[in-house]
């Protein structure tokens, strides 16, 4: 006996409406590219209150600065790689019909010999303009997109960004900024190291360095150098040494109320090490806070690995292994030079502070707390 039909079995499917996500409005975008020694990064987002939300995002090794420190000039391949990467960018920027817009260039196009040649080659195979901003509005980008990450307990901040040619340190005093205010003092900072901020109380700039040694630079300098552990205590003595005339170097600092907000791609692998993942989460690493003790635990099982180790670890990543001693040779001068015990990690940095930059000075970011 054939089985009964259900009752409604003819019947058609009800069909159901799926909603598709609105395309933001091209005038509310903005993206921010930064050209670094090693790497080129983009991202472009639409204001979200006093926020943002990310639309789109490109990143990747370029390489640029290669050869640099024996030439002084970017190479013919270097300046090849960074031009494809370049019309990724261009069409993910045409794709969203992006108008507002900032793309920089720093260390590596600052020092080049022939940079001028390769932005105008930049310019004439894929229509973007490159633009080489000094280090003191590098710094500053850095600073500023840090903000949200600033204790309002903090009285003394230090913010490292580590990048692949060079290393910018800003001290800010924030003693007489009330506590509630002090992240958003920090974002004011857009306008300048230098500023009369009117109303507000603001944040003083004690000192800002811009050492030209990165990750990549300082690799390059000691690649003669064939035992790993001697290599790394050379690195990191050898960039204490170009801290001398920023001024809290020759100062005692207090411990208590101290921060020290570390941004770069050093400071976020050595976070991803110390918890373990083998898959990077930026949910799990910006805002995390290290101690000296396990900052310098995952730098001494580093050490441990050796390069062959290094290279299949897949919390460092085949991008990062080269780098990473530099990198952390350079953060352990640093954590060894301030009284803290703590680092703050921040998986943000130029792009981020461009992109704040712009909104803020066009006021479309909402006056609400961070």
């Amino acid at each position: 006996m054939a089985p009964k039909r259900p009752t409604g079995a003819g019947a058609f499917p009800i069909p159901v409406e799926h909603t598709v996500p609105k395309p933001p409005d091209p005038a509310e975008l903005y993206a921010a590219l930064d050209l670094g020694t090693n790497s080129c990064r983009m991202l472009i987002a639409q204001p979200k209150g006093s926020q943002f939300h990310v639309v789109d995002s490109f990143s990747k090794s370029v390489q640029l600065g290669q050869g640099l420190e024996q030439t002084g000039k970017l190479s013919r391949a270097s300046m090849a790689r960074t031009v494809n990467a370049m019309r990724v960018c261009r069409q993910k920027l045409q794709r969203h019909k992006v108008r507002n817009m900032r793309l920089v260039a720093t260390e590596a196009c600052r020092r080049a010999r022939n940079s001028e040649y390769f932005i105008n080659q930049v310019k004439r195979e894929t229509g973007l303009q490159l633009e080489i901003i000094q280090p003191e509005e590098e710094a500053r980008l850095a600073v500023i997109s840090c903000a949200p990450l600033v204790s309002t307990k903090t009285e003394q901040l230090l913010v490292v960004d580590i990048g692949g040619g060079s290393t910018e340190l800003v001290w800010i005093d924030l003693r007489n900024v009330p506590m509630r205010e002090r992240p958003r003092a920090i974002m004011r900072l857009h306008a300048g190291f230098r500023q009369d901020a009117g109303p507000f109380a603001a944040a003083k700039v004690v000192d800002w360095i811009s050492v030209p040694l990165g990750v990549a630079t300082l690799r390059d300098q000691f690649a003669d150098v064939e035992d790993d552990s001697a290599r790394f205590a050379l690195m990191s003595w050898f960039f204490e040494e170009n801290l001398e005339k920023f001024a809290p170097s020759t100062e005692v600092q207090a411990r208590e109320n101290f921060q020290i907000v570390g941004t770069s791609g050093t400071v976020t692998t050595v976070a991803a090490s110390h918890l373990g993942l083998r898959r990077y989460d930026r949910t799990k690493v910006d805002g995390l806070r290290m101690t000296t003790d396990q900052i310098d635990a995952v730098i001494q099982d580093y050490l441990r690995l050796g390069e062959a180790g290094r290279r299949s670890d897949p919390r460092i990543g085949k991008d990062r292994q080269a780098l990473i001693m530099s990198g952390a040779a350079i953060l352990q001068a640093l954590m060894r030079l301030w009284p803290t015990d703590r680092l703050s990690v921040a998986d943000r940095g130029l792009r981020e502070g461009l992109l704040y930059q712009q909104m803020s000075a066009q006021g479309v970011l909402e006056d609400t707390p961070f």
